[in-house]
């Protein structure tokens, strides 16, 4: 059993990372294109983007404020170490605009930048040895409860504790590692 959401947050590195067709649900996902090196093929990434609108999934680019605009995005999401407040100008414009916050300092600077959500990190404990410290399913309760912030959980989140989301007190929730782990067992879960 799989606890629904209202909305999923899939964090891919290459479009290679996800296959559109196994995306039932229509409004309920939001990609964003996290791009780590050069952009290799524009033509791709504009096939990639026509594929996510014909099935009604948001499409964000990060922290590429022109590749956005000639992708045509629906938003902007900006990673937690971008503190460039220039980048509010672009809600004026009809973006949306995402973050993501690791403590309540990054969190005000997002609020700052105009963020309309922000993915907040980390949940669960994850695998990584530099990467040390989470919230768990009460702390963040207790944190989303005392922000008026749409917090959007992230971190950890793997098969093994994806039915502990039912107790999250969050309408959303994000994925990164998860998808190119075990992206056959997880989107038989998921789509």
């Amino acid at each position: 059993m799989f606890t629904f959401k209202n909305k999923y947050f899939l964090i891919i590195e290459s479009i290679k990372d996800i296959d559109l067709r196994n995306i039932k649900l229509i409004n309920k996902y939001t990609i964003i294109y996290r791009n780590v090196g050069k952009i290799k093929n524009i033509d791709d990434l504009l096939k990639f983007r026509r594929n996510c609108k014909a099935k009604k999934i948001d499409f964000y680019v990060s922290n590429n404020k022109k590749l956005t605009l000639d992708l045509k995005a629906d938003g902007l999401y900006i990673s937690a170490h971008n503190k460039n407040l220039s980048l509010a100008k672009l809600k004026q414009s009809n973006f949306k605009i995402i973050g993501s916050a690791h403590n309540i300092k990054e969190l005000n600077i997002k609020l700052l930048q105009g963020c309309s959500s922000v993915i907040f990190s980390r949940l669960f404990k994850v695998s990584n040895p530099l990467k040390r410290g989470f919230m768990g399913v009460i702390k963040f309760n207790l944190f989303k409860l005392s922000r008026k912030e749409n917090l959007v959980p992230l971190g950890g989140i793997n098969l093994s504790n994806l039915n502990k989301l039912k107790m999250v007190k969050s309408n959303s929730f994000a994925l990164l590692s998860e998808i190119k782990k075990k992206p056959a067992k997880l989107f038989n879960r998921l789509f």
